[in-house]
């Protein structure tokens, strides 16, 4: 006896508001998503574009970091290669999208300082 009413009052008001009771579930997950976009994917998108500009931009005498940590001088550039030299006489050859940083030789310290 209680319930029946109860639930006559619960579908009248779903059916007249249904629109309204959509719009406000779905508004949280449009906020999340776009929130999500701002703080996320668009700095890691510009990030990559910025990367994939300055190694693309790599010429004969840049100091260059690869993906393993090693630290050489350019002396060769090719499409997808570049010939790093390690050492006096320690020539490498590694694929340019492997390279995570190009330090500028003005702004390097002396390792013995």
């Amino acid at each position: 006896m209680f319930i029946t009413p109860a639930y006559a009052q619960s579908t009248a008001a779903a059916g007249s508001g249904g629109s309204a009771a959509f719009m406000v579930q779905v508004l949280p997950l449009l906020l999340i998503f776009v929130v999500f976009y701002f703080l996320i994917l668009r700095p890691q998108n510009k990030r990559m574009k910025e990367h994939k500009a300055k190694i693309e931009a790599v010429k004969r005498g840049d100091h260059v970091i690869t993906g393993g940590g090693l630290v050489g001088k350019v002396t060769k550039v090719e499409d997808a290669f570049i010939e790093i030299e390690l050492s006096q006489g320690v020539k490498v050859r590694a694929v340019k999208s492997t390279l995570t940083d190009i330090i500028d030789p003005a702004s390097a310290k002396p390792a013995n300082d």
